[in-house]
């Protein structure tokens, strides 16, 4: 009895409930009922402390949460990819707010049935909005879930205050529209609103903008143009070329274009892929001087000799990026726009993507776009070429739930050294305020769960939150040494 009372002290010692239990045998409970509570005891402590210490493991995870979502949200990013005018050339424009309506949100107004001139063509944004919206509103429902119309409803209600579209607040859209496009308004959005370190801007039809606003509109030489052969007096004249007369003088052209403004421009972009596949081939000055000398006749070119043009030239430039250590951005993927898009060859642009890194090692390619929806084909690019660079840009609004998956899988799957978050690729400066927020949204939710699924811990998920919203940025276009070469731009000291 000794032996079995001194037993169940040292156990009642050990679990601390000593007294409870002498309190229990007082009360005249047998042994047996006394180990029965004791037990009972027992489980209750555990449960008790299994309580306490899933509290404190959510209140570490809720602090963690609201840590990194404060991270994300306040961590100026970079902006690698826009379409933006001047603001000067802006407030000079048509102040109608619909225009927010056009890109991108225009598109799925099409795909749902909407003919598009009748609200966004240049005569129909000339009349009253409500009248505008009231060709919109029958659409309205069938879009609005999208990520177009969602990142339009954000900017609505974050610069305008504006919760719901509907047909009694578009007078208050236009008068909110008009007051905010004043003088220095991209500085206030940008900057102060989306928390953006700077832009990337490539205006179609302006292969390079001496903008007025150097350090906020980094710019890109666009080389779209520049492949289809001559391009006109105004952009020649920029260089000192009176005339171009043979491809040897297109050459000199653009050996002075790149001087001139290559030590600025923060990258090369190429957006031909509308227009066809991006199977480049290295094609020689010899076999692409006729199909030059034609397009200086204004002759009409055949398909092949269309490509043995664009391909030398496509080269060409490459080649001067390179010198100028210039990545050369692409666009990959989804096409802009409405019922043009030929899917077979869409389908080939990461197969392509993949040729290019081989035939030209030391030319680092920038696939744009995430090769929206062959996304999954591009992180095995990314995966297995050193020269292969990842963009987002626009993706984060064509599929918001996609893009978040493609950020997760690339994550755990290709070097994270080669992937910039963000790029709005708008034409109106008031539409990045809302991709810009369903980018940081999507980052947060990507990071926390793979947190949550155990591949990265919270130290990582703070550390990828910098380096995909601003260091990878940086250094991949080298921002600081551009910052300085575009403050001291000899046409910023006019």
């Amino acid at each position: 009895m000794e032996k079995t009372t001194q037993t169940r002290r040292e156990a009642l010692k050990h679990m601390g409930l000593l007294s409870a239990a002498g309190t229990t045998i007082a009360l005249g409970l047998s042994t047996s009922q006394a180990t029965g509570q004791n037990q009972s005891d027992s489980r209750s402590v555990q449960q008790s402390t299994a309580a306490t210490n899933n509290r404190n493991t959510l209140s570490s995870r809720d602090g963690f949460l609201a840590e990194l979502k404060q991270r994300v949200d306040t961590t100026p990013m970079v902006d690698s990819h826009e379409h933006l005018q001047d603001e000067v050339d802006r407030l000079n424009d048509n102040q109608n707010c619909m225009r927010l309506f056009r890109n991108y949100i225009g598109d799925d107004f099409a795909s749902a049935g909407l003919i598009y001139e009748t609200v966004f063509g240049k005569e129909a944004l000339k009349e009253d909005p409500i009248v505008l919206w009231r060709r919109l509103e029958p659409y309205w429902n069938a879009v609005k879930h999208g990520g177009y119309a969602r990142a339009a409803q954000i900017t609505f209600k974050e610069l305008y205050g504006i919760d719901k579209l509907e047909e009694r607040v578009i007078p208050q859209l236009q008068q909110a529209f008009e007051k905010l496009s004043v003088k220095g308004f991209y500085e206030k959005i940008l900057r102060e609103h989306c928390r953006l370190e700077s832009c990337q801007v490539m205006r179609t039809g302006f292969p390079f903008t001496e903008t007025t606003q150097p350090t906020l509109l980094l710019q890109d030489i666009c080389i779209s143009d520049f492949q289809f052969g001559p391009v006109d007096a105004e952009l020649t004249k920029r260089v000192g070329i009176t005339e171009l007369k043979n491809l040897n003088d297109y050459h000199d052209f653009l050996r002075r274009w790149f001087k001139k403004y290559g030590p600025y421009a923060t990258a090369v972009k190429c957006g031909i892929a509308y227009n066809r596949g991006l199977d480049f081939e290295k094609v020689p000055a010899e076999l692409a001087e006729m199909p030059f000398k034609k397009r200086v006749e204004n002759a009409r070119l055949n398909a092949e000799e269309t490509k043995l043009l664009q391909d030398h030239l496509f080269w060409f430039c490459a080649d001067l990026a390179d010198e100028y250590d210039l990545p050369v951005k692409l666009h990959t993927g989804h096409y802009a726009g409405s019922n043009y898009m030929p899917f077979s060859r869409v389908a080939k642009n990461v197969e392509q993507a993949a040729d290019l890194c081989v035939r030209s090692p030391k030319t680092r390619f920038m696939f744009m776009h995430t090769a929206y929806p062959f996304g999954h084909e591009l992180i095995a690019v990314a995966k297995h070429f050193t020269n292969a660079l990842i963009q987002t840009c626009w993706a984060w609004i064509i599929d918001p739930v996609g893009t978040k998956n493609f950020l997760k899988q690339y994550i755990v799957t290709a070097p994270t050294n080669k992937i910039n978050l963000f790029g709005g690729d708008y034409h109106h400066v008031e539409n990045v305020v809302g991709h810009a927020r369903i980018a940081r949204n999507g980052l947060y939710a990507a990071l926390s769960e793979l947190v949550d699924e155990g591949y990265i811990d919270r130290e990582e998920a703070f550390d990828l939150a910098e380096a995909l919203l601003r260091r990878n940025g940086r250094r991949m276009f080298n921002l600081e040494k551009k910052y300085e070469a575009v403050r001291n731009a000899p046409w910023n000291k006019k």
